[in-house]
């Protein structure tokens, strides 16, 4: 039997339902993952700069601008988290090669060298939780989540 349009609504809408609940969950607990992660890169690294240093690692440098952009905030908070970076040595900022006018931000080697440090361990805590899954269910997984995270890029009224 097919079901009728209105309950396929209503499982549809069901599903929109559990997958928020369990995506609040998992963005709680993610922060504090996040927050234990930035702990281990500088006992006074804000947690929100964890996703900075990755942009940087990523990408080698960046202007503040583009930066910003990168990660999806604004610029006067990533000014404010920079400057906080730089105090902890974590990141420095050097002359544009292209436009002398500008700077672009870099890790230093020793942001670098407890940014992979960090990431190891956190890598390690996703061994541990997930150990008991099958490679193809990471797989899908991370696939998953990779779709929903282009679907919020292309949201503009986020």
């Amino acid at each position: 039997m097919t079901p009728s349009p209105e309950n396929a609504d209503d499982d549809r809408e069901q599903a929109i339902i559990d997958m928020e609940e369990q995506l609040s969950l998992l963005f709680r607990r993610s922060r504090a993952i996040g927050n234990r992660v930035a702990r281990r890169v500088h006992p006074e690294m804000e947690p929100g700069a964890y996703g900075l240093l990755r942009a940087l690692q990523r990408h080698g440098s960046l202007r503040l601008t583009d930066l910003a952009a990168e990660i999806g905030v604004g610029k006067p908070t990533v000014s404010r988290q920079v400057a906080m970076l730089e105090r902890l040595g974590v990141v420095e900022k050097q002359s544009d090669p292209t436009d002398g006018r500008a700077q672009t931000l870099t890790l230093t080697p020793n942001g670098a060298d407890q940014l992979r440090e960090a990431q190891l361990a956190r890598r390690q805590v996703f061994h541990g939780l997930l150990g008991d899954w099958d490679d193809a269910d990471l797989t899908r997984l991370a696939g998953l989540l990779g779709r929903l995270n282009e679907a919020y890029q292309r949201d503009e009224t986020l």
